[in-house]
């Protein structure tokens, strides 16, 4: 076997049937997909949560996570959001030819891991090998697919005036770990990404509370824009504090130093949620019980007045608009 996959690892011959048994069902081993059909087929009844997503972080290792561990807890979040419980995921992989056989081994072995602590399945899946330069090293494609359990009814479009701004925890952690690994940028504490599948945090939450009416995951565009596009969904103004908003010191820095705001820098194990005024108290004591929501916090509520736009209380005590911003100041974060 080749230390590095070749273009032959994707003809659909030999080397490639040689691939997929001895390194990805080696990894992915459970009874869907070790029958290797064209598609999965198992047994549904209710209402499906369903997503798509592509992965082309840059570089495909990065301090506390890769390429596999992010593409799996991106859809995971995804779902999760709609207040679905994840079942099953696909994944796709754009290999580059001359990737190193341990790398995707490697890649592999987190996307198990991480699988098994979402208590999720990797059902069916593709592989496809392209020339040498016309990829870099590794793509991967997901889609997923959950159920939403009944009377659970979250999206982006529902939020109310007076639900309070519940934020799981630190921002900007993954977008400034990718960037100091891209650009060998070193500091005095090794940052790390957030990048962890939040399914069971918004279990907890959800037990908590029937009033969770909007939760995004704020990815590409940080919390920013996220907020931006809750406003928009749901006709809303969205009024934060800046004092409110947890930022770790060393992120604060390291966007100090590259001319970045940490509102705009993506996050990948971090949620925000629009929560009834009667229970955001409980549900933010919920989630701070959860390994990945002890930094919660309320950071403002949505308002009635500015509807569409995000305002945001600075540490000054002065009101400023919080915008979408036109391009993207981190590329390849996810």
């Amino acid at each position: 076997m080749s230390d590095k996959i070749i273009m032959a690892h994707g003809s659909g011959g030999k080397l490639a049937h040689e691939l997929i048994e001895k390194t990805f069902l080696n990894a992915l081993a459970n009874p869907l997909l070790a029958k290797l059909d064209d598609s999965a087929v198992f047994d549904f009844k209710g209402r499906l949560a369903f997503t798509t997503d592509s992965y082309v972080v840059k570089p495909i290792f990065f301090p506390g996570g890769d390429i596999g561990r992010l593409a799996v807890c991106g859809t995971i979040n995804d779902l999760a959001m709609s207040g679905a419980v994840p079942l099953y995921l696909s994944l796709a992989f754009i290999i580059e030819e001359g990737l190193l056989r341990d790398d995707l081994i490697r890649i592999l072995t987190s996307i198990q891991a991480t699988s098994k602590e979402a208590g999720v399945l990797i059902v069916t899946g593709d592989t496809k090998v392209v020339d040498r330069g016309s990829a870099d090293k590794l793509f991967i494609n997901t889609a997923g697919l959950g159920l939403v359990p009944n009377g659970v009814n979250i999206s982006g479009s529902n939020a109310k005036p007076g639900d309070k701004v519940i934020l799981s925890g630190t921002m900007g952690d993954h977008g400034i770990a990718v960037m100091s690994q891209r650009e060998g940028l070193i500091f005095s504490t090794l940052l790390s990404s957030d990048c962890a599948p939040l399914n069971g945090l918004v279990a907890d939450m959800i037990e908590a509370s029937s009033r969770i009416h909007a939760m995004r995951d704020p990815t590409r565009g940080g919390l920013a824009t996220t907020l931006n596009e809750l406003a928009a969904q749901s006709k809303v103004g969205i009024r934060i504090e800046e004092e409110k908003i947890p930022v770790r010191d060393e992120v604060r820095g390291a966007c100090e130093m590259l001319g970045l705001d940490p509102l705009y820098v993506a996050n990948e194990g971090k949620l925000v949620a629009l929560v009834g005024p009667e229970d955001a108290e409980a549900v933010l004591e919920k989630m701070r019980r959860n390994s990945y929501g002890r930094e919660a916090s309320i950071i403002g509520e949505v308002r009635q007045d500015h509807p569409g736009r995000v305002v945001m209380k600075t540490r000054i005590g002065a009101s400023r608009i919080v915008d979408m911003l036109v391009g993207d100041p981190l590329p390849r974060i996810c």
